[in-house]
């Protein structure tokens, strides 16, 4: 079992740096290259580049919960997220309601 987990390409878990402007300042975020490929596929189906995916979803995580203490953990759960629900219809196209900042 251990296989399919501990035999994957070393290059889906190297740590991916990507420079992003988030709430106006500008900021580094530090993620795995497999949470990367899903992020651009979530922003590409709510049709939003991936730096305003980011953005928005920062600031509706702020607007929401008033404070956001792990923006990292935050888009690893949130890929957990799209990927579990992938799993529960699949072959459907995911909605997630997303609220465009202005």
């Amino acid at each position: 079992m251990c296989e399919v987990f501990a035999g994957q390409d070393p290059g889906r878990y190297r740590a991916v740096n990507r420079s992003v402007r988030i709430g106006g300042h500008s900021t580094s975020i530090q993620l795995e290259a497999a949470f990367w490929v899903l992020i651009d596929e979530i922003a590409a189906s709510q049709n939003f580049s991936t730096s305003r995916f980011l953005s928005t979803l920062y600031d509706e995580a702020l607007q929401i919960n008033g404070s956001v203490s792990n923006f990292a953990s935050l888009l690893r759960t949130s890929c957990l997220i799209y990927l579990m629900s992938k799993a529960q219809h699949p072959g459907e196209r995911q909605e997630f309601h997303i609220i465009a900042a202005e």
